[in-house]
């Protein structure tokens, strides 16, 4: 008789949540040189190198951040560490949103992607700049700073890293060069047969010279644009811009694009998420595909930074500490099953990326991408953007993560501080 074979991991007694797969249950996972070996009801009398207990854990498949800033350096105080937002926060892929550009992927892949421990991929921005201190300086970003015919060919060139287009559709940008960059940003994304991702809400001051613009009139302008697969960010922002028009109604226009037209939905946290936006949002039966964090050097605290210095030279200083899983959290409170807001981190970005062939489940053969998390129940105190708390009485709080098979403790600075209620 053969003898067993030995795994280099069990994770035994967790409660497996992997919707694109059909289970929710609790399951045992086997991981062998770096690969998914197996998953059954019980794996324990199997043999290991290490055995891990994840009874009264969350075991998902990796998890996918689809709106990360971390072209650390380049981008400035813009660009984060990758594998603090990345595996450290229990995070196995991550999408930059814009960081890299036609001129500086290069860099991008040398010094950020390949050396993280995440997985590290983008959408590259449309303009020639990409995110250079996260898009402080609109003169930089009008028509005359996109080349379509080089950002194509760069694209081209780098498959394996380029997943989308980055594009901003805003009333600051609108009231200088109308809604030119986003149609040259279309350009390229039809080219390559890729999706655009579409900032939504206020990010740059209105030109001094332009009249006060109409932010309805820009969202009417942008929608015919768009084609099935493009993905609009920000629905709960707190700027004007975005979802809730000027009259405090989801536009009409937006809600036909996302329930008929294929348009898809992402989170994009960041310091634009608003409560009172998001109940209008998801009251109207907007439900986002995805769930990006949205995290830059603006919006959170980091270590050995000039937080004050920060705030001045970027109005939109985010006032919450957050992560991904605070950002579950908050749409848990809002009603949203559990079911439905880990498939926005793990199946559903899979297809926004066009890779249900090897990320967003947990399948024997599959690289073993695996997110673990607790769901701590009390009282906890949430607050957005505008200042509004909430008490939730669930936190989803990262607890590790295998990228590859390799573990990762969740101990970046970047996963917050529970604050009891």
């Amino acid at each position: 008789m053969s003898e067993q074979p030995v795994y280099d991991t069990l994770i035994l007694n967790g409660t497996v949540i992997d919707p694109a797969a059909g289970r929710n249950g609790r399951y045992d996972i086997a991981v062998q040189d770096g690969k998914i070996a197996a998953i059954a009801p019980d794996l324990s009398k199997a043999r290991a190198k290490e055995t891990i207990s994840a009874a009264g854990l969350l075991v998902l498949p990796g998890m996918i951040d689809t709106h990360a800033h971390v072209y650390q350096h380049v981008t400035g105080k813009f660009g984060l560490n990758p594998d603090m937002v990345g595996v450290r926060s229990g995070v196995t892929t991550l999408i930059d949103q814009g960081g890299p550009s036609c001129m500086t992927i290069g860099g991008f892949r040398h010094y950020v992607s390949e050396p993280a421990a995440s997985r590290v991929l983008c959408f590259i921005s449309a303009y020639l700049v990409g995110g250079l201190e996260g898009h402080l300086y609109p003169d930089l970003y009008g028509p005359n700073g996109v080349n379509v015919e080089h950002t194509v060919r760069v694209a081209q060139q780098n498959p394996d890293l380029v997943k989308g287009i980055k594009a901003h559709a805003e009333i600051g940008g609108q009231s200088r060069w109308g809604i030119e960059v986003i149609k040259l940003g279309k350009q390229i994304s039809s080219r390559l047969d890729l999706p655009l991702y579409i900032h939504l809400g206020q990010l740059w001051p209105t030109a001094d010279s332009a009249p006060i613009p109409d932010p309805d009139e820009l969202i009417r302008e942008l929608v015919p644009i768009m084609q099935p697969g493009d993905i609009l960010a920000h629905p709960f922002t707190r700027h004007p811009g975005g979802f809730v028009s000027e009259s405090g109604e989801v536009h009409p226009i937006l809600l036909e694009a996302v329930n008929n037209c294929g348009v898809r939905v992402d989170v994009g946290h960041g310091s634009h998420f608003s409560f009172a936006a998001a109940r209008k949002v998801l009251e109207a039966g907007v439900v986002p595909f995805t769930l990006g964090a949205d995290m830059h050097g603006y919006n959170v605290q980091v270590p050995n930074s000039n937080e004050d210095s920060d705030r001045t030279s970027n109005p939109f200083f985010g006032v919450a500490p957050f992560n991904l899983t605070i950002a579950m959290t908050e749409l848990l409170h809002l009603g949203l099953s559990l079911e439905q807001v880990v498939a926005m981190v793990t199946a559903n970005p899979a297809t926004m990326l066009r890779m249900e062939d090897s990320l967003g489940t947990l399948q024997p053969g599959r690289e073993a991408d695996i997110s673990v998390l607790k769901m701590e129940t009390g009282r906890f105190r949430l607050s957005d953007n505008t200042g509004e708390e909430v008490v939730s009485e669930k936190l989803l709080r990262p607890i590790f993560c295998l990228r590859a098979g390799t573990r990762y403790d969740a101990n970046s600075f970047f996963v917050p501080d529970a604050i009891a209620a």
